[in-house]
C-alpha cells in the first residue's frame, strides 16, 4: 500500500515548463525568425536584379526590332549609342546605357548588335543581344 501511495505522489507534481525551456524555446525561435529575416533581404535584392536585367533585355529587343523594321539601305555599317542614358521605357535620363552596332553581314544582309549596360552598386553589368537582317522587318 505504501508503495502505491509514493506513485500517486510523484505522479501529481504541477506539469509546466520550467523558466529554463521556455528560455531555450524562445532562443531557438529567435534564431529562426532572424534565418527568414535574412533570406527576406537577399530575396528582395535578387528581386530588384532580375527587374533590372530584365528591362535592359526589353531595352535591347526594342531597338532590334526598330532596326529590322529599317529599310535595308538605312542600316549603313557603324558604332551608334542614344545621346543621353535612358530609362526602363527608353525616355532620357535613366540608368541603362544603350549602343548598338551594325556589320555587313553579305550584300542584302546585316548584322546588328545591341548592348543595354548599367551599374548598380559599384557593379557594371550589361546585356546583349545580336541578330541578322534583311531590313523591312525581315
Amino acid at each position: 500500500m505504501e508503495n502505491s501511495l509514493k506513485i500517486r505522489c510523484l505522479s501529481k507534481q504541477p506539469g509546466g515548463f520550467s523558466l529554463i525551456e521556455v528560455m531555450i524555446a524562445m532562443a531557438l525561435f529567435s534564431i529562426g525568425l532572424l534565418a527568414v529575416a535574412s533570406l527576406q533581404g537577399a530575396n528582395v535584392k535578387n528581386n530588384t536584379t532580375g527587374n533590372i536585367t530584365t528591362q535592359a533585355a526589353m531595352l535591347a529587343r526594342a531597338k532590334i526590332e526598330e532596326l529590322k523594321s529599317m529599310d535595308i539601305s538605312a542600316l549603313t555599317a557603324g558604332e551608334y549609342e542614344d545621346a543621353d542614358q535612358i530609362d526602363a521605357d527608353g525616355n532620357a535620363g535613366g540608368i541603362y546605357k544603350r549602343e548598338w552596332q551594325i556589320e555587313n553581314a553579305a550584300t542584302d544582309l546585316r548584322r546588328i548588335e545591341v548592348s543595354v549596360s548599367w551599374n548598380r552598386a559599384g557593379q557594371s553589368r550589361a546585356v546583349s543581344l545580336t541578330t541578322v537582317t534583311r531590313g523591312g522587318g525581315v
